[in-house]
């Protein structure tokens, strides 16, 4: 668990050496680790933002000012006086905003809230703003973390043109932690169950990408995508970054087991030189061949095995919990909409099974919800459904009747209208944006939420440099690829 009051920078310590592992014992380690056996209930928020510039809307990420605006040393800033929940300065300068888990959705919301609030008020202290959007819209990514692991990463992901640097430096989600379940049904349904559970969140997956896409823009262009943070994750290495594949009478921690080995080894850590690993080789082959794989390291260990874990990035990550990572960051208060949905259909038996009925014609639609959105037909009657069912599923539950008029609101505002943020006007100004620390009690006219269709004189005519027209190079880039 981590501690409150800490700023986080990847910077791991490498273990003393280990005793090797085997790879029977690596096959059983995986299921037992990633698919903990427990109850649901508990829910955790993981929150990434953006950081710009409060007074320089305009500036460019490869200014002397803005680099300074997302110096780590200065983003600290952002936990002085303490958190509730974990701060994270990611590659690009982004923050992440960890959430302990919580005995339900009502609390962990309460205490995120506060949270936000507090690094808001830092934030305007220290020049800049907090924003929800899936993609920076106008800078260029550029790494401020200087550390073996994102050097590494970066080199890695270079091979995929640019898609690996702009989602290291430039994305932002809202990712939902659930408990991934119980091994059978018992008393508390199917619903409880890690397989329904699994299921049930990847049937749904292409409907909330289209429902909550708010990524259209990269670089100062439109790029052809509702979500070009999906778009891009979509572009990058198939084995780390896909679901799983199940083989028939396959159960999903094992699965996932067998995915994990067999994807390639993207880092290896050292004490000196490079965290470098030889292109191709998996983690099953590493630990096969031992030294004659790589030379300048002890055959690999379990604690090995772990941090090769934490460079697998499917929509649905296995951590013990479920890590929910499809969801691009949301505009101003509504980061409460995406945890209210999930958490209402896959805790009510009768909602997830209608949820996997409604979503049968969209399932595995990944890449149609990331370029489209809305605008289809069929992933929009499915997305309108889903957050229909999920807003019918709040109001029977005293203690989450308060995210009803908030799942409503958001229906109204977007998907009714078969859009999502994404399809708002495309001039975005940052001082503009609505601040996320917003408290979200009544989210309706009276809120003071996005209007990114009417800019004045106090924008000084500025547009944060963005462009109708064709699509951007990287947009055509990941069009190819995706």
């Amino acid at each position: 668990m981590r501690t409150a009051d800490t700023v986080f920078t990847p910077v791991e310590p490498i273990a003393a050496p280990a005793s090797p592992i085997s790879e029977a014992a690596a096959e059983a380690w995986i299921p037992r680790t990633c698919f903990k056996n427990g109850p649901p209930g508990r829910v955790g928020l993981e929150l990434e933002l953006l950081v710009v510039d409060a007074g320089h809307g305009t500036r460019p990420a490869g200014t002397r000012r803005s680099r300074h605006r997302r110096d780590p040393a200065v983003l600290r800033g952002l936990a002085d006086g303490g958190l509730d929940g974990s701060l994270t300065v990611e590659p690009g300068g982004q923050v992440e905003l960890s959430s302990r888990p919580g005995p339900h959705l009502s609390h962990t919301v309460d205490v995120v809230r506060r949270d936000l609030a507090a690094m808001t008020r830092r934030a305007a202290r220290l020049g800049f703003r907090l924003v929800g959007e899936g993609v920076d819209p106008i800078a260029e990514p550029v790494r401020v973390l200087d550390d073996p692991r994102y050097a590494t990463m970066e080199s890695y992901f270079d091979r995929w043109g640019p898609a690996g640097r702009i989602m290291m430096c430039s994305t932002a989600s809202v990712q939902v932690n659930v408990e991934a379940g119980l091994a059978a049904p018992g008393r508390t349904g199917p619903s409880a169950t890690i397989g329904h559970r699994w299921d049930l969140l990847h049937a749904i997956g292409p409907a909330l990408v289209a429902a909550f896409a708010n990524s259209p823009r990269h670089a100062g262009r439109l790029t052809g995508w509702k979500s070009t943070r999906q778009a891009v994750w979509a572009t990058l290495d198939p084995a780390r970054t896909s679901a799983p594949t199940r083989r028939p009478d396959e159960d999903i921690a094992d699965a996932w087991a067998r995915c994990s080995l067999d994807a390639p080894v993207m880092i290896i850590r050292r004490d000196r030189g490079p965290w470098t690993a030889p292109d191709g080789l998996t983690f099953r082959e590493w630990i096969r061949q031992g030294r004659a794989a790589v030379p300048d390291r002890p055959p690999p260990s379990v604690d090995d095995l772990a941090y090769h874990l934490t460079t697998l990035f499917p929509p649905v990550r296995p951590r013990g919990h479920l890590e929910v990572r499809y969801v691009d960051a949301q505009p101003g208060p509504w980061w409460t909409v995406p945890p209210a949905v999930i958490t209402s259909l896959l805790d009510d038996d009768a909602a997830g099974q209608l949820a996997l009925e409604i979503t049968r014609p969209v399932r595995g639609r990944w890449r149609d919800a990331a370029r489209l959105g809305m605008s289809d037909p069929l992933l929009a009657r499915a997305a309108i459904a889903v957050l229909g069912l999920a807003a019918t599923v709040l109001a029977r539950e005293p203690r989450d009747r308060r995210f009803v008029g908030q799942v409503e609101g958001y229906i109204e505002r977007w998907t009714a209208r078969g859009m999502s943020p994404a399809d708002d006007a495309p001039i975005w100004d940052p001082r503009r944006a609505p601040s996320p620390h917003d408290d979200g009690t009544e989210l309706d006219d009276r809120t003071e939420l996005d209007d990114r269709t009417e800019l004045d004189d106090r924008t000084d005519g500025l547009t944060y440099g963005l462009t109708d027209g064709p699509e951007s190079a990287v947009g055509e880039q990941i069009g190819d690829l995706a």
